[in-house]
């Protein structure tokens, strides 16, 4: 029998963060995010509608003038709002996301006190680099088995 090899601890919570993009509800980009302290997960979100409203997946995008779609919250917010929604402090906290955060979720996730940011898909950001000083930016890459 052969002993299998465990994942890393980046890696077990970056799978978590694409298990959670699986609940999005917004077919333009499925996101997954985990906010995790001390190895502990204390909140995980993924893009979807405003509670109670209608989800992209069911009736459409509603696209702003940059071409993006406004209808959902994106999966860091959500992830950080359900922290203030349950009064878990983020401060210190890292984040394992899908895709590279926006600049309002690099903002919102700087703001509340994140140190870390995994991410494993690259999001062509122009704005990104006005506001990630401080914090660690990491382009996650599974090792190869």
């Amino acid at each position: 029998m052969t002993k299998r090899e465990r994942p890393t601890w980046d890696e077990y919570f970056m799978n978590l963060a694409e298990v959670a993009a699986y609940m999005g509800t917004c077919d333009r980009l499925y996101v997954g995010c985990v906010i995790v302290k001390n190895k502990r997960v204390i909140a995980t979100g993924f893009n979807g509608s405003v509670s109670g409203l209608d989800h992209c997946d069911d009736v459409g995008h509603l696209y702003n003038d940059e071409g993006r779609c406004i209808r959902t919250v994106h999966a860091e917010q959500n992830a950080l709002l359900q922290c203030a929604k349950n009064g878990i402090s983020t401060d210190g906290a890292i984040v394992y996301v899908t895709h590279e955060p926006c600049e309002y979720c690099t903002k919102s996730l700087i703001q509340a006190g994140i140190k870390k940011v995994y991410f494993l898909n690259a999001y062509k950001n122009k704005y990104n680099a006005n506001f990630n000083n401080g914090i660690e930016w990491i382009h996650f890459h599974y090792k190869e088995k």
